[in-house]
């Protein structure tokens, strides 16, 4: 009787044991997990910019947290030196699946080529990654050059000189100028330069005439300068040498005279208003020029002698023989 009672408490043992582990088989679910991708799994950024990826992490099992992001090399699992991502975490609050864009930074010191990267996604004991690759390239730049590169300018005049700009690997913006000492790298008083800016919207050379004014104090002799082009980050140089002559009798424009031709006709008077040179003579003659260099005749309905111009209140007024008055416009 004793045996009988042994095996049936022995059997009824085994069979307690073997139910708790079924019910406590049944009773247990699958831990909290997540995955995740990246959509696009490749970027292309110049040195000192950023590009961006959308990270899409799967919730399972009911995970719930805040999850720490870090970008590595994919082979040595450590972070690029200048190659950073943005944020470094976000919270997951929902049984859905979650969009997060990340930003990835390249500083302008990082060089140029492939990286294969990794995303990685940490909440607790739970470490997911997702490959990027990352193509790092030139940062946009340009090119400057002057021609001529040396100048002679009398005290009190100006000369010009033309810089092309070359844009490379897509530059666009504006382009601040400045004309400075070599040696020093300071203005130089009383020598400027103009225009101090121009805009490049083209990805062909830029030419750009500069003017060099020098004022009549400024001392005679020879001068090494530096024209300076500077755009945000970018800062070029180009040499110029200007030689600063006497102007003559102490002065500058007005000791100096060039011929000019008009057309062989007797002229009496000239007259300088909104930005036009006008000349006037015999036989109704009519001068017109923008510069004083190059003059075009014009009709002037008389053939009386003019004998005078002048211009005041937005207006030109010829007179001349025979009680004569021409107005323009």
């Amino acid at each position: 009787m004793r045996s009988k009672t042994r095996v049936n408490i022995s059997w009824l043992s085994g069979f307690l044991a073997l139910l708790l582990a079924l019910l406590l088989a049944a009773c247990s679910s699958p831990a909290p997990n997540f995955n995740i991708s990246l959509s696009p799994t490749s970027l292309t950024v110049q040195q000192g910019d950023s590009g961006s990826t959308t990270l899409t992490l799967t919730p399972q099992n009911g995970f719930t947290g805040t999850v720490t992001l870090s970008l590595v090399d994919a082979s040595t699992g450590n972070a690029v030196p200048g190659i950073t991502l943005s944020p470094t975490s976000f919270t997951v609050s929902t049984s859905s699946p979650v969009n997060q864009t990340l930003t990835v930074n390249v500083d302008g010191s990082v060089s140029t080529g492939n990286y294969n990267l990794k995303v990685k996604a940490v909440s607790g004991s739970i470490n997911k990654e997702a490959s990027l690759s990352l193509t790092v390239s030139p940062a946009p730049d340009f090119s400057i050059s002057l021609s001529p590169t040396s100048l002679t300018v009398q005290q009190g005049d100006s000369g010009s000189t033309t810089l092309t700009l070359t844009p490379q690997n897509g530059f666009t913006g504006t382009v601040t100028l400045s004309l400075v000492d070599a040696g020093t790298n300071s203005p130089v008083s009383g020598i400027t330069l103009s225009p101090t800016s121009f805009t490049v919207n083209t990805s062909s050379p830029v030419n750009q005439t500069l003017t060099v004014n020098v004022d009549g104090s400024v001392s005679t002799g020879n001068y090494n300068l530096k024209v300076k082009a500077v755009s945000g980050s970018i800062n070029k140089e180009a040499n110029l040498s200007l030689n600063v002559t006497a102007g003559g009798g102490g002065g500058g424009a007005g000791t100096t005279w060039t011929l000019r031709s008009s057309g062989g006709t007797d002229l009496s008077g000239v007259a300088h208003g909104n930005s036009l040179f006008v000349a006037v003579g015999k036989s109704g003659t009519i001068l017109t020029s923008p510069d004083g260099v190059s003059w075009n005749q014009q009709t002037s309905g008389t053939s009386s002698e003019l004998k005078g111009v002048a211009h005041g209140n937005s207006l030109f007024v010829a007179v001349g023989k025979s009680g004569t008055i021409l107005t323009s416009p």
